[in-house]
């Protein structure tokens, strides 16, 4: 699935296809959010969910050289 594709589903679809296509990758905490990433086909995807308000409020891609890479990587241990 294109980038171009998976930005024009509405947000269940995007849900639905990250559980069914995606691999959860971590979680960190980051402001307000809890912010899930998942690897899905190559590119890192984030979910931006709002505990607070029970909701989540965005699903993008993730640029890999975007600073809060740091913080994903600070999570994984390699053993």
């Amino acid at each position: 699935m294109s980038r171009e594709d998976f930005h024009s589903l509405p947000l269940h679809q995007k849900i639905k296809t990250l559980y069914i296509e995606g691999t959860f990758v971590v979680a960190i905490r980051y402001y307000r959010h809890k912010i899930n990433l998942y690897l899905l086909e190559n590119d890192y995807v984030e979910v931006f969910y709002n505990h607070k308000e029970d909701r989540i409020d965005k699903i993008d891609f993730l640029p890999r050289d975007h600073s809060r890479m740091k913080f994903y990587l600070d999570q994984i241990k390699i053993g």
